[in-house]
């Protein structure tokens, strides 16, 4: 025998097995419409030469799939965000270089391409693609630096949030080096669903910081630092290491994967105040 699965039934087989407990409807109608789910299970997979499009992660996962534009054909990219983009989901291509990104922009009408992210953003119709200012927003997600020189890993995680239609705020340059410009910043950390830390050279930030917040951490070890940093061991070890509670580290550079946890965090709690309070926070999260 099998062991169960533990993946959740998708949304429609959840919606015909509910219709079928309140009588909505009949088990015969029920089995076909099961049925019919079933084959348009292969609906969620489109296969290219070279890529197989899932465009079943939204509906199972909350966000569509993002691609890793780094090794990636222009011609291949183009042909994966046609598939996204003709069934609505809107597009976030990470890693992909000025020149590639110059080539899809010329195809696509709708796009925002970030340079220090390396990020390009394509929308269906005429979505907006700007960032989500946290004015108007109970929930959010602030996206912090302890220098400068990581920018660029924490406008991955910015645009990464942007692409998840979660609100975002940026305080940048308050590492360790000046604790006094952390100590500032921390009532306006205090009032993030999450917070997203991006810190090079020893990687002090993300402990020093999340002893102020009953909020979490998501720690991002930069590759900027001299030699012992060793292109961002060092912030990683350090804070795999951290004994402050609430961090949780991602990889080096990895400044989407930061911001895809903590916009999960936020999306989450935006979801559940908007299910207790639909008119207050109707425009929380997509």
């Amino acid at each position: 025998m099998n062991p169960p699965s533990n993946q959740p039934p998708s949304p429609a087989l959840l919606q015909i097995l509910q219709d079928l407990a309140a009588g909505q409807t009949n088990v015969e109608s029920a089995v076909e419409s099961i049925q019919a789910c079933s084959l348009g299970a292969s609906a969620e997979m489109q296969t290219l030469p070279g890529a197989t499009v899932d465009l079943g992660r939204q509906a199972r996962c909350g966000f569509g799939e993002v691609i890793y534009g780094e090794g990636k054909s222009t011609d291949l990219m183009t042909q994966i965000v046609q598939i996204q983009i003709a069934v609505g989901q809107g597009c976030l291509i990470t890693r992909i270089d000025a020149t590639a990104a110059a080539q899809l922009r010329r195809v696509f009408e709708n796009t925002r391409y970030n340079p220090a992210a390396h990020t390009l953003r394509i929308g269906c119709g005429d979505e907006s693609l700007e960032p989500i200012g946290i004015e108007g927003h109970s929930t959010h997600v602030a996206v912090v630096t302890a220098g400068s020189t990581d920018a660029g890993v924490a406008e991955e995680a910015a645009e990464t949030l942007a692409w998840m239609g979660i609100a975002c705020e940026r305080i940048d340059d308050i590492g360790v080096a000046g604790p006094q410009r952390l100590l500032a910043a921390v009532p306006r950390l205090r009032s993030a669903a999450a917070i997203v830390v991006v810190a090079g050279m020893e990687g002090a930030l993300p402990a020093a910081l999340a002893g102020h917040v009953a909020t979490p951490v998501i720690a991002v070890p930069a590759s900027t630092g001299y030699g012992a940093n060793f292109a961002g061991l060092t912030p990683l070890m350090g804070m795999l290491t951290s004994c402050a509670a609430n961090v949780a580290v991602v990889n080096i550079d990895a400044g989407f994967k930061g911001g895809y946890l903590a916009g999960l965090i936020a999306s989450g709690i935006a979801n559940a105040k908007a299910e207790t309070s639909p008119a207050d926070e109707s425009s929380e999260a997509k």
